[in-house]
């Protein structure tokens, strides 16, 4: 609980802290800026409202403990933002990761179980929220920003593997943040970094010795059938400004 308390505290000082910036800056005259003259200081107000924006980057996939599910490859998706009220925009992505995993056969000794990688693609889309840190300001032309969100990802495959493994459709959390440089027309460019949480769900044949030993199962029979992974993404993107 102290450390929860602790973790409040701060944050509520972080946005105190932000919310007094942004109140001075709003509340002094522009010829009273601080070490600026009008036309002059590092804050601009951002006039659009919504971004389209086209992303490329690279999905660091986390293989699980049974070293089995889909891992790191390159990214490419879109992402949509709209603001929805003071510092706060509805984000919506869609992405498509080029990643591989290995294929076993558990009824297999360790030494023979391997079937080799194979091409996996997987599907992540979201929903979300992002907050702008300096608020609806650019300061430097720069904007930095926290986001979280909800949504699924998947491989759609109809079917597990000779092994009965299936990725399916897990549900994706994300949180992270990033930073967009917002020039002076309807362009922009941004740098986000996100950890999505999602579950792997091992079958039972994971579980059971090699026919005709006793020992040398995938996984532990004390072990989890579910675990949660940790699955880093770092994308660059170029979005279109609109909406005044």
């Amino acid at each position: 609980m102290m450390a929860t308390y602790k973790r409040r505290a701060f944050w509520t000082s972080v946005h105190c802290a932000l919310a007094a910036v942004m109140l001075f800056h709003g509340a002094t005259p522009a010829n009273a800026q601080v070490g600026h003259l009008p036309g002059q200081s590092p804050f601009r107000d951002l006039a659009y409202k919504q971004e389209l924006s086209l992303l490329t980057g690279f999905h660091a996939g986390s293989e699980g403990r049974a070293g089995i599910a889909p891992a790191g490859g390159p990214l490419l998706g879109v992402r949509y933002e709209i603001r929805i009220g003071g510092p706060a925009t509805f984000t919506a992505r869609l992405g498509r990761v080029w990643s591989e995993r290995t294929v076993i056969d558990p009824t297999k000794p360790d030494s023979t179980r391997s079937l080799g990688k194979r091409d996996w693609p997987i599907y992540l889309s979201d929903v979300g929220i992002s907050i702008n840190l300096t608020g609806q300001k650019s300061f430097w032309q720069l904007v930095p920003v926290l986001n979280g969100g909800i949504g699924v990802a998947t491989d759609f495959s109809k079917g597990g593997d000779p092994g009965g493994y299936s990725f399916g459709t897990p549900f994706a959390f994300n949180f992270g943040g990033g930073v967009r440089w917002v020039g002076s027309n309807r362009l922009q460019l941004r740098l986000d970094i996100a950890d999505y949480l999602y579950q792997l769900e091992y079958p039972d044949s994971y579980f059971v010795p090699p026919v005709g030993q006793t020992e040398g199962a995938v996984l532990a029979q004390s072990a989890s059938k579910n675990e949660y992974t940790h699955n880093a993404v770092i994308t660059l993107g170029v979005s279109y400004l609109f909406s005044r």
